[in-house]
């Protein structure tokens, strides 16, 4: 019997590419370059499964194939906002996603973002680099405490939850949290959370605000200008989940004119794209998606798309089934 046929668009960890050349006929992306839409078109046209990143852009254009043989999208990661549904779901296709296994990672690049910036280490590293440093003094690179403050979270999901149980049992912040789903009292009462109704609600009580919600058209630029203008003078924006959900150019004009205290990304609208004006707000430390950028992560990322897989092929409705 002949094994399905598979893409990889990317490189994966060694221990999973390993399994898929076992269990499946896989061409490996080897330059591991991006592929574009009429490279996507080509795909769907000739493998059983095709399995992106959330880098990958699977828009209609992408997916503009009559009669594709494409019939499982196995998405590397849980986000799936980069390929367009409604186009999927015509074609018939299912599409997967790879949660949990990522939210205790991710919540630790949140967690380093929120230090980072509160205690200046990036540009305290930059002037170390830059031979700048003149030695120790009262008033150099003054930050702000991070233990006892308020962070508020938005998305109060698997990574939302495990920023709470390190901000609040590790650091004793108080936590508020808005979700657009009422949050199980057991839930909130495991980090002594407060649920408010509103983004509104939330931003003007925190010192520390947090993004953990889905991209997507529903949620692009939903901390605008004028959600900035709701937030503390002194308080701190940060980013882990999708680059959308923040306009860029209002976080820039309020990092330059400092109406709010900084921020921390690991993702950005358009990456690997980086807009020049954020490059120089001092007051803004950047990682380069490291959300999930651990060893244990990224293989159990990839074996999760494997489950997925097996379950599909094998005739079975596989769990991380979002379309």
């Amino acid at each position: 019997m002949m094994k399905p046929s598979v893409l990889v668009t990317r490189r994966w960890p060694q221990a999973v590419e390993a399994q898929l050349a076992r269990d499946y006929e896989v061409t490996f992306n080897t330059g591991d370059r991006p592929l574009g839409p009429s490279d996507f078109r080509d795909a769907l046209g000739r493998f059983d499964a095709v399995l992106p990143t959330v880098t990958d852009r699977i828009g209609a254009d992408a997916l503009d194939v009559a009669r594709p043989q494409t019939r499982i999208i196995g998405n590397y990661g849980v986000g799936y906002s980069h390929i367009c549904a409604s186009t999927a779901r015509d074609l018939g296709m299912t599409v997967t996603n790879t949660p949990d296994v990522l939210s205790e990672c991710t919540a630790d690049i949140a967690m380093t973002l929120m230090l980072m910036v509160a205690r200046r280490a990036g540009e305290g590293e930059r002037e170390l680099r830059d031979g700048g440093w003149t030695g120790w003094r009262p008033t150099h690179l003054i930050g702000t405490k991070v233990s006892g403050k308020t962070l508020g979270i938005i998305g109060y999901g698997r990574i939302g939850q495990e920023l709470a149980k390190r901000a609040h049992h590790g650091f004793g912040m108080n936590i508020i949290v808005q979700n657009r789903s009422n949050v199980a009292p057991q839930v909130l009462a495991a980090c002594n959370a407060t649920q408010v109704d509103t983004v509104e609600d939330l931003l003007p009580q925190c010192d520390f605000v947090s993004l953990h919600c889905p991209g997507g058209a529903a949620n692009r630029h939903l901390i605008n200008a004028r959600r900035l203008d709701l937030m503390k003078p002194d308080a701190f924006l940060i980013n882990t989940a999708r680059g959308e959900v923040i306009d860029e150019f209002a976080l820039t004009q309020a990092l330059m004119f400092d109406t709010i205290g900084g921020a921390g990304l690991d993702v950005f609208d358009g990456e690997p794209r980086i807009a020049p004006d954020l490059m120089q707000c001092d007051n803004l430390v950047m990682l380069p998606h490291l959300g999930s950028a651990t060893k244990e992560a990224r293989e159990a990322m990839g074996f999760r798309v494997l489950d997925n897989l097996a379950d599909f092929f094998a005739g079975r409705d596989p769990r991380d089934r979002v379309i």
